[in-house]
């Protein structure tokens, strides 16, 4: 499977030399992974939530997104 298109999801940013380039919510410098990395360690989007500053939409904007990436043609 291709690398998703990180550039076409609406709720993040890539700028150079913010936080070393990673992908961050738009306006933030909270990089977008901590989303992942936090619910696959078992936290819930509430949780995640409390602990960084992201709202719900800009969550399940990024999921949404990661999950539409699923449904991609295999080339």
């Amino acid at each position: 499977m291709p690398p998703l298109d990180w550039s076409q999801c609406p709720a993040i940013e890539r700028i150079p030399g913010k936080v070393s380039g990673a992908w961050v919510f738009k306006g933030t410098r909270t990089p977008a992974a901590i989303v992942f990395e936090n619910l696959e360690d078992g936290l819930t989007v509430d949780e995640v939530i409390a602990q960084f500053p992201v709202n719900r939409e800009q969550i399940e904007a990024l999921l949404e997104f990661a999950a539409r990436s699923l449904d991609a043609p295999v080339a």
